[in-house]
């Protein structure tokens, strides 16, 4: 039977792949780290979960909530966006709750976008940033840039060479996977592009708390008129170790949110109301939670970098999200992210992300989740340095068991 057309557009799953490496590893009693899919592992904070519980036992939460977010729980998300970033929101009009922020993405994608749209994404990238575009009829543009001098000139060759000129441009910093941060200057320069050449910025923000070198991440809702051509998705999951959770927002133009809260009214009825509730709970806490969480990340960064780099894989120290984006050690390089993903699992019992998950462009590197305790990251080091200093000596006769099956 042909395949369905929307599917036909989607690439194999490479994730998948991984997955079932590590499912059959699993299943012959291997002790695989999983450092692969970023799923937070830490608990979701006790005074979270306890307002969940108190709300739940109220018959009246269980009926149908609301699809744009009940008022107390836009309310608090515009609270929280003034106070972390001076930026004034109104929450009747500017603010959407959302089922995390990937199906804000994929549901704004749905909202603006018309066959043929061109669509400006960095590459690599997180999947849902291109093939929410894709599965909505438009067409990818990749950028190979960083957040940096050549980004500017990168949109003026995207916009010269695109026909129908782009319709937006996805942002995401602290990028995931690559865990660059951009600058309120570089965001000034982007903003200034846009509304010249009237294109619509969608900001992924999920990782703003998640930092550690430097000043906090700005966001791009910080440019004075940025909200005339912006809106800005972010999420609760790793901010609040929410990802079951699945509560994220949209804010910005009232236009855009607009369109995506008229969307997701046909799409769902929202998060059930407790789980509102106790977001909101959450979001007006006093960052107490917020503080603990990234100083936890940021420990185990510390000793990911470390304990890797005297193992033999030296990793650039991410200056924020839960993420590292590491270079595939040379002798390796030539086999690619995947072949190189599969080998650490059948030889070291550690699983990473393939870089070309997230773009050909990510193809020389695996991203590194810093979803294990410290004691783990170190176990996958020992691991690891096993591996390198047995197949380093003769790489080309290192082939992933899988091939042989």
């Amino acid at each position: 039977m042909e395949e369905f057309h929307k599917v036909r557009r989607l690439p194999p799953y490479v994730f998948e792949q991984v997955n079932r490496l590590k499912a059959s590893a699993r299943s012959r009693g291997a002790d695989i780290i999983d450092l692969g899919m970023g799923n937070p592992d830490l608990p979701t904070p006790k005074a979270i979960v306890d307002k969940l519980c108190e709300v739940v036992r109220d018959p009246r939460t269980h009926r149908y909530s609301s699809s744009r977010g009940i008022p107390g729980l836009r309310r608090a998300q515009a609270a929280y966006y003034g106070r972390r970033f001076g930026v004034k929101l109104n929450p009747d009009t500017q603010v959407v709750a959302t089922l995390g922020s990937k199906e804000g993405f994929a549901n704004m994608a749905q909202a603006i976008t018309a066959p043929g749209d061109v669509i400006l994404c960095p590459n690599p990238t997180y999947p849902i940033h291109a093939f929410g575009f894709i599965m909505s009829g438009g067409v990818i543009r990749s950028l190979q840039v960083e957040p940096n001098d050549g980004f500017i000139p990168a949109l003026e060759r995207g916009v010269k060479h695109s026909i129908p000129k782009p319709l937006a441009l996805i942002l995401n910093y602290p990028s995931n996977p690559t865990a660059l941060v951009a600058s309120l200057d570089f965001y000034k320069d982007v903003v200034a592009f846009a509304k010249k050449n009237d294109i619509i910025i969608l900001s992924d923000l999920a990782y703003s708390e998640i930092y550690f070198d430097g000043d906090p991440p700005p966001s791009v809702l910080q440019v004075p008129g940025a909200i005339d051509v912006c809106v800005e998705f972010t999420s609760m999951s790793k901010t609040f170790s929410m990802p079951g959770w699945r509560m994220g927002f949209a804010v910005g133009n009232e236009r855009l949110i607009s369109a995506l809260t008229r969307v997701k009214s046909y799409l769902d009825y929202g998060a059930f109301t407790p789980i509102q509730v106790a977001a909101a709970h959450a979001l007006n806490g006093d960052g107490a939670d917020i503080a603990e969480v990234r100083d936890i990340y940021h420990k185990r960064r510390d000793v990911m970098v470390d304990a890797f780099g005297r193992a033999g894989w030296t990793i650039p120290a991410p200056a924020a999200s839960m993420f590292a984006w590491a270079p595939i050690p040379e002798p390796f390089r030539h086999l690619g992210s995947l072949e190189f993903s599969k080998l650490l699992i059948e030889h070291a019992d550690v699983a990473v992300a393939p870089g070309v998950g997230f773009g050909e462009h990510g193809d020389e590197f695996v991203r590194v989740a810093l979803v294990e305790n410290e004691h783990r990251i170190r176990q996958a080091a020992r691991n690891i340095k096993r591996f390198l200093s047995t197949s380093a000596k003769q790489p080309n006769n290192v082939v992933p068991l899988s091939a042989h099956r």
